[in-house]
């Protein structure tokens, strides 16, 4: 079969793109912004890409089109395929029916921890010796691409909320129809898609209705989660806590696994933070209802070398550190800078340097909280380029640690002239952020000459 996807750069339907290239498809694409990491990876594929959406690209004549959530009406191909009849599905739904079938899926779902969480989940599979089929929202360190096809009977998906196609308004995780689902919290995000917290607890009910009785539900316990268990469910459920039933002991780098009172398991690991705690809780049960012990499975977690751009270690230069991480709200701002300070201690500084940059952030409905997010860091840089609301207002009650710059050149010069020695630099964005990592590095290392 060839499959035309429309939006292929997308991390989700570039990795739908990959594994349907494994399956045996002939496989083409277009995105209205081809390039690189996504557009080499394809590429080194065999995959031919097309930069924008031209209605000509009728004329390479695929079975069938496969549209991400990134095309709209009013797009000229879309407009051509719907005009002549010809047939269209979306990423999620040809992933339900062309790879997902008889297999035993794996979904990891929450606000924040999904694409941590499944990384962590298909590790521990492949320690196990169980070689799952992924498709994650980033790139695990330890498998270095973000999607794969096996013929493992096993199969981990980061199950996101998202809505999953301008003609289909449900949640893309509805699709997958999971036998085993991680819940590993649930916030307001997404102001684009969801009017409000409500609206997106009846999209995980309906995730949850998905679940078969022999399944398993993995949950935090946590309020938002538990109104949508309340609504209905028909599956055994593990809840997670911070102090009683499945939990962590105390510790980041070490930590027990206990049942109650009862330990389970003990890691040893390189991830900072208690939400990295949290989520390997919440790993390490999903892991075992298919069978991996849970000694096995924290022996895999031991070699867990984490996510790219989830407080990955980007470089040091003259005395300084810099680290990428993909924060998009204000909830994980915080636990990111939280981890960080624990790792680093009070006497070394924290320059926060932040982009707001995901619809949820730069529309403004999470600047109340923005400021507690940030309360632990030493210095606040934040990229103010037409965000369209206050942001000196919001982060206000930071003082004078506070620095607010729209200008890219300017900002860079900034953080640079505040960092010294032994201070560790925390870039913050769910985007490439004008590649201000490699810049900051650079300038740092200037500054030693």
């Amino acid at each position: 079969m060839h499959i035309h996807i429309l939006g292929i750069c997308g991390t989700f339907m570039g990795g739908i793109a990959a594994i349907a290239k494994s399956a045996g498809h002939r496989v083409t694409g277009c995105d209205s912004q081809v390039y690189p990491p996504m557009s080499d990876q394809l590429r080194e594929l065999g995959i031919d890409l097309v930069e924008g959406y031209d209605a000509d690209q009728l004329q390479i004549r695929p079975d069938i089109f496969v549209i991400g959530n990134v095309v709209k009406r009013g797009n000229p191909l879309m407009e051509a395929i719907l005009e002549q009849g010809l047939p269209y599905i979306s990423g999620p739904q040809w992933l339900a029916e062309q790879v997902l079938q008889n297999k035993w899926v794996l979904a990891v779902a929450g606000t924040h921890g999904k694409t941590t969480t499944s990384a962590m989940l298909a590790w521990i599979l492949d320690y196990a010796g169980l070689a799952p089929g992924f498709l994650i929202g980033g790139v695990p360190g330890n498998f270095n691409l973000s999607a794969r096809l096996t013929d493992s009977p096993f199969f981990v998906i980061e199950a996101d909320e998202y809505d999953t196609a301008f003609f289909d308004k449900r949640s893309k995780f509805v699709h997958y129809r999971p036998r085993t689902v991680i819940l590993n919290n649930l916030e307001f995000d997404h102001a684009d898609i969801f009017p409000d917290l409500a609206a997106i607890e009846t999209q995980f009910h309906h995730l949850v209705r998905t679940v078969p009785g022999n399944g398993q539900i993995i949950a935090h316990r946590e309020s938002s989660l538990q109104r949508v268990i309340d609504r209905g469910c028909w599956t055994p459920i593990l809840w997670t806590d911070e102090t009683i039933g499945w939990h962590a002991g105390p510790g980041e780098s070490v930590f027990t696994l206990l049942d109650g009172e009862e330990i389970r398991g003990k890691v040893e690991w390189s991830l900072i933070g208690r939400h990295n705690v949290r989520n390997a809780v919440a790993a390490l049960l999903a892991a075992r209802h298919v069978g991996v012990p849970l000694t096995q499975g924290c022996a895999a977690l031991a070699s867990f070398s984490g996510v790219k751009r989830r407080m990955e270690w980007r470089g040091c230069e003259n005395g300084v550190t810099v680290y990428d991480d993909f924060a998009h709200h204000p909830t994980a701002i915080a636990t990111t800078v939280a981890g960080l300070r624990h790792k680093i201690g009070s006497k070394q500084r924290i320059i926060a340097v932040l982009e707001p940059r995901s619809n949820t952030m730069k529309s403004g409905n999470m600047k109340a909280a923005l400021a507690d997010s940030l309360t632990a860091a030493d210095e606040v840089f934040c990229y103010a380029n037409n965000l369209g609301w206050d942001v000196a207002e919001a982060l206000a009650p930071l003082g004078s640690k506070v620095h607010i710059e729209n200008h890219m050149d300017q900002l860079v010069d900034l953080v640079l002239a505040t960092a010294q020695t032994g201070d560790h630099i925390l870039v913050m964005s769910n985007g490439g952020f004008g590649g201000i990592h490699q810049r900051l590095l650079d300038g740092l290392k200037q500054k030693t000459t």
